[in-house]
């Protein structure tokens, strides 16, 4: 199963489609979670995701804006969509009839 932050790239990457690259995809995350999201993280995260083979990725064409530097680009796979859909069905089920507001007064140790 896909941890948390796993999952938040390849929804990330998958929203932005063909504009898919690591700072698009890092501000996507950040854009959502509103937490900080290193490029250490990423990278790294990336890789593995790439070694599971739930992503591809390739280096895509310098760009003047970037001062002449390439875009790390990424393409989830169907694995990675079938992994991604997993994920969520299992947060969905786990969730359901659970009542964040009933619980917001109970603190545990």
């Amino acid at each position: 199963m896909l941890g948390e932050f796993e999952y938040l790239l390849i929804a990330a990457a998958v929203r932005l489609g063909e504009d898919a690259y690591g700072a698009a995809i890092r501000q996507e995350i950040e854009g959502t979670t509103k937490h900080r999201c290193s490029l250490g993280a990423l990278y790294t995260t990336l890789d593995r995701l790439e070694a599971k083979g739930l992503l591809e990725t390739w280096m895509g064409e310098a760009t003047p804006q970037r001062g002449g530097r390439a875009k790390r680009m990424v393409r989830v796979t169907a694995k990675g969509i079938q992994a991604a859909t997993a994920f969520y069905d299992a947060v969905t089920r786990v969730s359901r009839g659970v009542s964040w507001e009933a619980q917001r007064g109970v603190v545990r140790p």
